[in-house]
This record gives C-alpha cells, structure tokens and sequence, in this order.
C-alpha cells in the first residue's frame, strides 16, 4: 500500500474528525464508536490553533488517518494520532510519526513526549520505536461543580483590554519558565481567545501572577457539553505552592459554576504527587488513567514541586 503524508488541510477536517472517533471509540469497545469524545471538538480547534502542525496520511486519494503536535516553548508533544480501524497494523502510524518528529525538532523543543494507553502493549511498542519511554501515568480527573464565589484578585484574559493582553502572555511565559525551562504556553491561551473556546484565569497576589489556568468551556471545545476543562494550569512554585495551586482551583470551579456548567476536568501527571492528592482532597475523582511517555527519558516538569495540571492527550 502506498501512504502519502501530507498537510492536513481544513477540508480535510470532518474525516478526520471521523477517524478519531471511530478508531479511539472501537479501541476502547463502544457500541457506538462514533460517540466517542460526545461534543468535543478536539480536531478542529487544535487545527485552528496551528495548521502547520497537522498531518494526514491518505491512500489511493482517501483520508486513512491525522496526526497533531502541539509546541509549548521547549516542550512539544503529539497527539491524537488516529488510523482508520480498516489501516491499522499496516504502517500508517509510522508514516504519520515521521514528519511529527521532524517538526518537534525543528520547533526545537528539547523535551517531547505523547499521552497513550498504559495497558496496550501495541501503543507502547509502537512509540518506543521512536525512541519514546513510558515515565508516568497520568490521572484524568473530574468532580462536581458547587457554586461558589472567586477568590480576590482574580482577572481573565478576555476581559484584560487589547493593548495589556500581550504582556499578560509574557507574565505567563516567565511564570512557566521558573518551571521548568523555556515552557511556555501562550498557545494554549491565544486559542482559547481566538476561538473563543473558553477562558484563561489568571490569579494574583502582592508578589505578582500567583496562578493561571486555561480552560475549555462546553461543546465544540475540547471540554464537551456542561464540562470546563484545565487544559493547563499552573501555581508559582515555592514553599507557598499549595496555597497558591488551592485558590487557583478555587477560580476554576467559581468560573465554571457562573457558566452553570456541571462537571470540571483535569489532568496530572502522577509524576506530581502533591499536585494529585491536593486535587482528590478538593473532590476530583480519577475517570480514566494513560501513561506520558517521554523523550529523552527525563523527568521534564513531572517532578513533585510542580504544581502543574495537564495531560498531553
């Protein structure tokens, strides 16, 4: 068979959108594979937030499978990489990996890495081919939303005037480096107003930025229907970090119960233990497990000091 990888283009979306689906939905035994994800829309808006970066992998003029890498300053990942159920086992993956790595290198991303199954021994053997190792598992996580008020001093991205929003990116930017270096997610935070999927939080103290999270928000994001979701959210380091990472969890959940919206979602590396157990004592429960596999097999920002929620899927 011959596999041409390609750009992904826009009119490309909706197979796209199909074969994420029905591949993840059959792996994972649906009866209807189609409803896998619901009304989420996690092809499209990652497309929009960076075209160069999508690939598609076509046979015969046919759409047969997509891949995605996202770039956070020095570190980058990939993902969802999905092959139509009838491709699988022929090699369209590996044709799909190639160009995805080419491009983490040219980003110059010293730190790469993919979510996948920890229990599917053929998703593990496969990215270890390229080098990649299992480190962590991380926790998809999820709990009820109560009403409550925001703490004090908590700002949002949209509502921050023009001319002030791009040093509000920059504060950010600083804010991960001391995390771990040259992070940066400002990505994250222009898709978000951009497409107007969500919000970004932001949460400060006498000393500055003391927390932010981005967050998608209901259907046609990354979230779904009556959820928000951390897709990344961070509290400064140092020995006041729990406190910080609480109130930041705190602006989450008020920020979610004023869209009336009925589930809040994150994601953490098990890597951050303290991180984990703070979210579990606020009444987040684990829905799902995968593990990060990483490249070169480093540590990265997958330590206990970093209060960090992500999860690369």
């Amino acid at each position: 068979m011959d596999i041409l990888v390609r750009p992904l283009r826009e009119s490309d979306l909706p197979q796209a959108d199909y074969i994420f689906r029905l591949a993840f939905g059959t792996f994972n035994g649906m009866e209807n594979p189609l409803e896998f994800s619901g009304a989420a829309d996690i092809i499209r808006s990652r497309w929009l937030a960076d075209p160069t970066a999508a690939f598609g992998a076509e046979a015969s003029g046919e759409l047969i499978g997509s891949c995605l890498a996202t770039c956070w300053g020095s570190v980058g990942f990939f993902g969802p990489l999905t092959v139509h159920p009838d491709f699988s086992g022929r090699g369209v993956a590996q044709e799909l990996m190639k160009p995805t790595l080419a491009l983490l290198k040219n980003w110059g991303c010293c730190h790469t890495g993919l979510y996948t199954y920890s229990a599917s021994p053929k998703h593990l053997t496969l990215y270890q081919k390229f080098g990649f190792w299992p480190r962590f598992l991380t926790a998809n996580m999820s709990k009820d939303v109560r009403p409550a008020p925001p703490p004090e001093r908590v700002s949002y991205y949209s509502q921050t005037p023009a001319f002030q929003r791009p040093s509000l990116v920059q504060a950010c930017a600083g804010f991960t480096d001391a995390i771990y270096t040259g992070l940066d997610v400002r990505r994250e935070i222009l898709a978000l107003a951009d497409q107007q999927l969500g919000e970004t939080i932001l949460v400060w103290d006498d000393h500055g930025l003391e927390g932010f999270a981005a967050l998608h928000c209901g259907a046609g994001s990354e979230a779904g229907s009556g959820a928000c979701y951390i897709k990344f959210g961070a509290a400064r380091p140092g020995p006041q970090a729990v406190q910080h990472f609480g109130r930041l969890l705190e602006a989450c959940e008020a920020y979610a119960a004023s869209l009336g919206v009925l589930r809040l979602l994150a994601g953490v590396s098990l890597g951050r233990r303290p991180a984990y157990e703070h979210l579990r004592a606020r009444g987040f429960k684990v829905d799902s497990l995968g593990v990060c596999m990483h490249q070169p097999n480093e540590t990265g920002y997958h330590h206990p000091d970093a209060f960090v929620m992500d999860d690369w899927r």
